[in-house]
């Protein structure tokens, strides 16, 4: 029974690194989308010609997309991380034992 529990507490331990991660990486990625955003505020701005500005803002614009698709992706993972734990600790949380009866442990009384 222990080797079991030792593996769970791994397996926990990984899983929260793991979600950790997913919130930096969604963190880094907020921040480049932010970045992208002003630097496209400041083309506007700045000298040279409106057909130079527009493909600088078409590029800059393609790249906010790709991050907010990444950002999509990792956020949904991160629900699925969640919801994956969540039941894992309420299949965790159920009573082990004769007393309590499941699925596979069912007895059919004939009178």
């Amino acid at each position: 029974m222990t080797s079991v529990q030792a593996t769970t507490s791994s397996a926990q331990t990984s899983a929260s690194s793991a979600s950790s991660d997913i919130a930096s990486q969604i963190s880094r990625i907020m921040q480049q989308i932010t970045k992208l955003t002003q630097q496209m505020k400041d083309i506007s701005g700045s000298q040279g010609s409106a057909e130079d500005k527009k493909k600088q803002q078409e590029l800059i614009q393609t790249q906010i997309d790709m991050l907010q698709a990444q950002l999509a992706q990792l956020q949904n993972k991160q629900a699925q991380e969640a919801q994956q734990k969540a039941q894992e600790k309420q299949q965790a949380s159920k009573a082990e034992g004769v007393n309590n009866p499941s699925a596979d442990h069912q007895i059919d009384i004939y009178i």
